[in-house]
């Protein structure tokens, strides 16, 4: 069968040293084989999309497995079951923003599941929600504003979270609605600053992040020259 094939080619490939460096980066060893990204490409390229396929290579249960179901899966035959089985099977934080920025982003469940997965309990359910607040931020060219207005609330609300998985995401959502557009960084620094002065010490270092690459050179000009203006220095923005 297709999926066996698929599988012994994957274990073929297996590279136990490879594994010991993905572990040191914080990635679950668990049913983990140490395959690179760039095979795993390869892979998925060869494979074309495939839904079926997609969801057997999950079911698996091995780590590049599901990132290869991510790559292969089709956002349009993704049902809000499906999404709801994978981000709680989700368990490395690796796995999370794969899916999150090939896959979740592009159904139709996506700006909902924001909403939903920010406000759970689950440390790589609620992940889920704020990388994918980031990759829409990134991917969703039909948004507008008002959507991404709506997501600084759950942001600052969220940014408690001491978990570092989680304030890693909180913090990369910010960022990434701040360098959507110059409107939205003007709002996204207003939130950041807001956070700075916070009791919490997550929500603090959140802010402080933030607010150096959103009040940066680089990023400012970019902005500026983005919305066809005269490029302002960073000192300029408060």
């Amino acid at each position: 069968m297709k999926i066996d094939k698929i599988l012994s080619e994957l274990r073929s490939m297996a590279n136990p040293e490879s594994v010991k460096g993905m572990a040191s980066y914080g990635i679950n060893p668990n049913n983990t084989l140490g395959i690179s990204m760039p095979r795993l490409r390869a892979i998925a390229k060869r494979l074309g999309k495939d839904h079926q396929v997609a969801k057997r290579l999950w079911a698996s249960g091995i780590h590049e497995a599901r990132i290869l179901a991510a790559l292969i899966d089709e956002p349009e035959k993704v049902t809000e079951e499906q999404l709801e089985t994978w981000v709680m099977d989700i368990d490395s934080w690796d796995i999370c923003d794969l899916c999150c920025a090939n896959l979740f982003d592009r159904t139709r469940f996506a700006r909902s599941k924001v909403v939903e997965w920010s406000n759970r309990k689950e440390e790589f359910v609620k992940r889920s929600g704020f990388t994918l607040m980031a990759v829409l931020a990134v991917h969703d060219k039909e948004a507008n504003d008002e959507l991404f207005l709506s997501f600084l609330p759950l942001i600052e609300r969220e940014s408690i979270d001491e978990r570092n998985y989680v304030r890693k995401a909180v913090n990369w959502a910010l960022r990434q609605i701040g360098k959507r557009n110059n409107k939205l960084n003007k709002f996204a620094i207003e939130s950041a600053h807001r956070m700075k002065t916070s009791n919490s010490k997550s929500t603090r270092w959140i802010g402080s992040d933030a607010l150096r690459e959103l009040t940066s050179e680089a990023v400012l000009r970019r902005l500026e020259k983005q919305d066809g203006q005269t490029p302002k220095k960073a000192s300029k923005r408060k």
